[in-house]
């Protein structure tokens, strides 16, 4: 019988310890490499994101990722602090650090080594 529980996410990378390094390393997630060698990232709230390498890795042209944060901010200068580049998007009102306000929370983008988009937002 179909359940939801136990459900998550993934999408597709194109060199698993460039991700490793970034996803674990830079961002401070938990990664661990599974038996498929695909790596799954432990998110706080318990929840799991698997990424896998694809030959034909295309990055996802939208974000696969947000990150809630108290701050944005703060988190954008602690993320640039840790060597990550903010997206800055023609015709989107965004600040000098790539955080835009005033359209729904405050979001700013940012990309992981295979170019997906990630984002920190306000949370709540």
């Amino acid at each position: 019988m179909f359940s939801p529980s136990g459900a998550f996410s993934g999408f597709s990378i194109n060199d698993l310890e460039a991700a490793k390094t970034f996803y674990g390393e830079v961002l401070g997630l938990t990664v661990t490499e599974n038996e498929m060698g695909f790596i799954e990232l432990g998110l706080d709230s318990g929840a799991k994101v698997l990424a896998y390498v694809k030959p034909t890795h295309e990055p996802a042209s939208f974000t696969i990722l947000n990150f809630p944060v108290d701050d944005v901010t703060a988190a954008v200068d602690d993320l640039i602090a840790r060597g990550v580049t903010m997206e800055q998007y023609d015709g989107m009102p965004q600040d000098d650090k790539g955080v835009m306000r005033g359209n729904g929370p405050d979001i700013a983008w940012f990309l992981d080594p295979a170019g997906n988009v990630l984002s920190v937002l306000a949370a709540g």
